[in-house]
């Protein structure tokens, strides 16, 4: 699966300077920038067929972006496509990755050659006349109204709102006798991917790959230590193999029940809204996450509002706290203090003195405390606004028998600390981990 420039990269010194040898400066200059011929992979390269919809699943380091760019320039290049949908995670990512980014759109040509970029109008202007426009998937409406001919929907399956923003593009993709789209990304089991790998979604080409098929590419640092840390694991079939993995036995939660109460609009008005803190125990460049969840409930009903989870020191967390406690106007602010104790409520009041407080004090396992919360959801009763994907990761490595993740579910304890504090009478008293409570007022800004 080498690609020529790789199997180049294997010959001698010797061998290669004699390949050199034989080329023009001009033929060497366009080797640079030859991704059928030389650079791209045979997996890399744009399926023969008649085909909508090509998706790559493949694991971290694989070369999706470059090929998602290589193939947008190629059917720009052809005059195949005059307008083109660029979707990516977030406007970030859609400038700094996708266009900007070392294997960007920009990155494939010469200086002076590539196409006119304009970040104000999120634009990409060709010579020939074609035109690019980056959209963000945590804003499905933009695609409303215009029409295409491409599109490049990048990470699909980290999107806040995946199905909306791909329904709208769908509909936008009409001009031309055969309008076509490539989908770059990191494998995960949500409902829109397994539609479009079923052929749900059109005439679809799959290309899988993992991320030891750029090896060649990448430092061997971090394949090492990647391999030596996820190797085996399901993280690792997942992010590096780049396959998409089935439910857990005896999980909590799965995604099908995750999506099937999901939502885009919460309510306009909650009885009330928690941010709950699962603080880790260590601040190192390797620590777990601190893990920040904002939830509210109207009714029987709760919403996830915000994952913020966040590394860092304790004022870190606590400052990521405070944003959402303003940005919600929530009631309180939720804190396990197991292993910080006092802390953990000080900390916030450093920054902060009269912020309201509850805190709480595990006394059983991480899963018992979650079995009552995952109940919830199988009764349709928790919403997801959007998508978590770390924290439904979590959620879902989660079984009666214990958390079966390489990491710390931070996260899912964060949404479990808040779900309890909404709905305390899903859990007995005598059941119920000991809560020492700071008592407040409730917060008066909302209302």
């Amino acid at each position: 699966m080498a690609s020529p420039a790789e199997k180049l990269a294997e010959l001698s010194e010797e061998d290669r300077a004699k390949f050199v040898a034989d080329l023009s400066e001009d033929e060497c200059k366009a080797l640079l920038h030859d991704w059928r011929g030389f650079n791209g992979r045979p997996n890399q390269i744009a399926p023969d067929g008649d085909w909508d919809i090509w998706i790559a699943l493949a694991g971290r380091g694989f070369g999706k972006t470059r090929m998602g760019a290589e193939w947008v320039r190629e059917k720009v290049e052809s005059g195949e496509a005059k307008r083109i949908a660029i979707i990516a995670e977030t406007a970030a990512d859609a400038r700094d990755v996708l266009v900007e980014g070392d294997s960007g759109i920009l990155s494939l040509y010469p200086e002076g050659e590539g196409p006119n970029y304009e970040p104000s109008k999120r634009r990409l202007t060709w010579p020939n006349g074609a035109v690019a426009t980056l959209f963000n998937a945590t804003e499905p409406n933009q695609l409303r109204g215009p029409q295409y001919d491409l599109a490049w929907s990048d990470e699909l399956a980290k999107w806040r709102y995946a199905r909306e923003t791909w329904d709208q593009l769908q509909f936008g993709l009409r001009l031309g006798d055969n309008p076509q789209q490539i989908v770059t990304t990191t494998p995960r089991p949500i409902e829109v991917v397994k539609a479009i790998v079923a052929g749900k979604e059109g005439k679809v080409a799959v290309t899988r790959g993992s991320t030891m098929d750029n090896a060649a590419n990448l430092a061997a640092k971090f394949l090492r230590k990647i391999t030596d840390r996820y190797a085996g694991t399901r993280l690792g079939r997942q992010e590096l193999s780049g396959e998409i993995l089935g439910d857990i036995p005896n999980a909590l939660w799965t995604l099908d029940t995750i999506d099937l109460y999901r939502t885009r609009a919460e309510p306009e008005n909650f009885d009330r809204i928690v941010v709950a803190i699962d603080p880790a125990v260590t601040n190192t460049e390797s620590s777990d996450y601190h893990g920040v969840v904002v939830m509210g409930a109207l009714g029987q009903e709760g919403y996830v509002l915000e994952d913020a989870s966040t590394r860092g020191s304790p004022q870190d967390w606590a400052r990521a706290a405070i944003t959402c406690f303003d940005a919600w106007r929530a009631d309180c602010i939720v804190v396990e203090v197991n292993q910080g104790g006092d802390m953990v409520a000080s900390t916030i009041r450093t920054i902060r003195n009269n912020i309201p407080i509850r805190e709480v004090r595990a006394s059983r396992g991480k899963h018992v405390r979650a079995e009552p919360i995952s109940s919830l959801y199988q009764q349709g009763r928790i919403h997801h606004v959007g998508a978590f994907v770390e924290l439904e990761t979590q959620m879902t490595l989660m079984t009666s028998a214990g958390y079966q993740g390489d990491d710390s579910p931070d996260r899912l304890d964060a949404l479990v600390w808040a779900a309890t504090e909404l709905f305390p009478s899903i859990v007995t008293r005598k059941k119920t981990a000991p809560v020492v409570v700071v008592p407040t007022v409730s917060h008066l800004g909302r209302m």
